[in-house]
This record gives structure tokens, sequence and C-alpha cells, in this order.
């Protein structure tokens, strides 16, 4: 028998070059349940991987780039799994319609990027990671992170400031309270600490230019948005 993942030729009930079972567990019940118990597991799951970001960032994420990369979710998969959350939350509650407001740019190309960046928050922290990266290489180039390191890092540090988001967003849908300007100022010094953390946590001088990094990445995200909608719209036009 030969492996249906690699072809590779199966003498035992695995397959000896990538592992493959010779025959998968039907799909039932338990096996739902054990999908949802190992993602959320404490050890090694994103519960885990939750309070380690909160506790100790940067040694956190220093350890996942060049030591150990079992510990902690998969940083795409964290990114995405949060801002889901947090978009989930955010529609139940409507916690968006009164801060969110395209208004001048419904009919734009610019305000159809908006909208696509408001339902897609997963890809939208990613794509702004990029820009952030960027400047963070910059920056910090002495520390010899390249910049893929750097992004997988931000994936990280962003999807705690969704949580951030989600949490505040509960409180305010539940209790009314206005929180999502609080929230988002606690999500960018969360980032700034968290960034700084990550090179040398003892220089002050690092902070600052996390700070710096971060409002220059965000800045030129969205000049880019900008850019890229009034080209199509003037395009479109001649």
């Amino acid at each position: 028998m030969n492996c249906k993942n690699c072809s590779t030729e199966i003498t035992q009930n695995f397959c000896p070059k990538c592992g493959q079972p010779i025959q998968l567990k039907r799909i039932d019940g338990h096996y739902i349940v054990h999908e949802i118990e190992h993602v959320l597991h404490f050890e090694k799951g994103i519960l885990f991987t939750i309070r380690e970001l909160l506790i100790r960032p940067g040694e956190s994420i220093r350890q996942f780039i060049s030591e150990n990369r079992s510990r902690l979710v998969k940083p795409i998969i964290f990114i995405i799994v949060t801002s889901l959350i947090y978009t989930l939350i955010s529609h139940y509650f409507h916690i968006e319609d009164e801060y969110m407001k395209h208004e001048g740019f419904e009919k734009s190309t610019v305000g159809k990027i908006l909208g696509w960046m408001q339902a897609n928050y997963g890809y939208m922290n990613i794509i702004m990671g990029i820009f952030i990266a960027m400047w963070l290489k910059l920056f910090f180039k002495k520390y010899g992170y390249n910049f893929f390191e750097l992004l997988i890092m931000l994936c990280f540090i962003l999807g705690i400031t969704m949580l951030i988001f989600a949490f505040s967003s509960i409180i305010e849908g539940l209790f009314h309270f206005k929180l999502f300007f609080i929230a988002g100022m606690i999500g960018m010094v969360y980032s700034i600490w968290a960034i700084g953390n990550f090179f040398e946590n003892r220089k002050i001088k690092n902070y600052v230019k996390a700070l710096i990094c971060y409002i220059l990445g965000i800045v030129t995200f969205y000049i880019i948005i900008f850019g890229i909608g009034i080209a199509v719209d003037l395009t479109l036009k001649l």
C-alpha cells in the first residue's frame, strides 16, 4: 500500500516518511471536541500563548524565533484567530457602527478598501505588520533580525491587541461603556512595550524607537491605501 499523502510505500500503520496513518479516523463529535481542546489547551495552546505574550512577550517571541517553535501557537494562525474573535464580538454587539464611518468615501475605491479591511482584520493586521516591520528593520538593524522574523513578532503582538479590543467590546456591549478609543490606547501601549521588550527591555530608547516605528508603519500603511484608492478612481475616470 502507498501513502495517500506522499505516495511512499507503507508496511506498517503509519507512513515512514510523513507520518500519515493508513486509515484516518472518522470525523465525529469526539473528533470535533478533540480539535477544540487541541487549540485551547493551556500547554502549548492559545491560552498558554496569550499568557506568555502578556507576561513576557519579548522572551517568549525570541525563544519561538531561535529556540523552540512548539511552545506557542503558530503566529499566522494566532493573529487570524484573535482577529476573528474580535470581528465576531464586534459584529454581535455592533460596536464599530458608531465609530467606523467612512463618510465621503462610500462609493470610492478607498471606501471599498476600508470596508474590506473592517471585515478582514486578520489579513489587515498582517498587511499593516509588513509596514511596521519595514521601519523596525531600519531602526533596529543592529540586532540582526530579518524582515520575516520581525513580521512574526508583530503577528503575536497585534494578535494580543485584537484580544484587547475583543475584551473591551464585550464590556461595552454588555454595560454600554464607551471603551473603543481607550482599548486603542491600551493596545498601542502594549504594542510599544512588547516591541521594546523584544529587543532590549532595559533600554528606554528602544521603546521610543518602537513608538516611532509603530506610528510610521500605520501612517505609511494608510498613505498607500489612500494612494492606491485615489489612483484607481482617477484611472477609471480616464
